[in-house]
């Protein structure tokens, strides 16, 4: 586990108000695990961006079963992207309507290209990914930061 550090944050008395309400709301522990989600959330979204290496997360597709063309398009576009897919969930949701989700673990330029493509495809209802990120991944740190620990362990 890494060293706590603590540090403190000037804000409005109205923003902390309504952040405090946030952290009742959402059950958080703390304060401070709010704090590191958002943080945690932010530089995932960061490395999402800036195409790391290794990102993690789920897309989920509701879509129309009985559109042949898409089965099929699904499963070639899965099989093309296998490198990428750690698992797939299929739910049969009624008589038309299937959910499906997807596992994705390797880099972020390739998994967006796939989640593009799964979302665009004609009979796809709905797309949602969620972007998990790898926690602790150095990778995901920022270039400075990267720089600064490197030197670190350099001295």
């Amino acid at each position: 586990m890494s060293e706590i550090v603590r540090f403190s944050v000037s804000v409005e008395r109205d923003l902390f108000e309504r952040f405090d309400d946030f952290c009742r709301e959402e059950h958080f522990a703390t304060r401070s695990e709010a704090v590191r989600q958002l943080m945690r959330e932010i530089l995932t979204r960061r490395a999402w961006l800036e195409d790391a290496q290794d990102v993690a997360g789920t897309l989920t597709l509701l879509y129309d079963h009985h559109r042949e063309q898409l089965r099929d398009q699904l499963i070639e576009l899965q099989h093309d992207h296998h490198d990428v897919i750690a698992s797939t969930m299929h739910v049969h949701l009624t008589h038309d309507l299937c959910l499906e989700v997807v596992a994705l673990r390797g880099s972020a330029s390739r998994i967006r290209e796939l989640v593009a493509r799964l979302k665009g495809l004609k009979g796809v209802h709905r797309g949602e990914w969620v972007l998990a990120g790898i926690p602790g991944d150095p990778r995901h740190a920022s270039p400075a930061s990267r720089k600064r620990r490197n030197h670190a362990t350099d001295s």
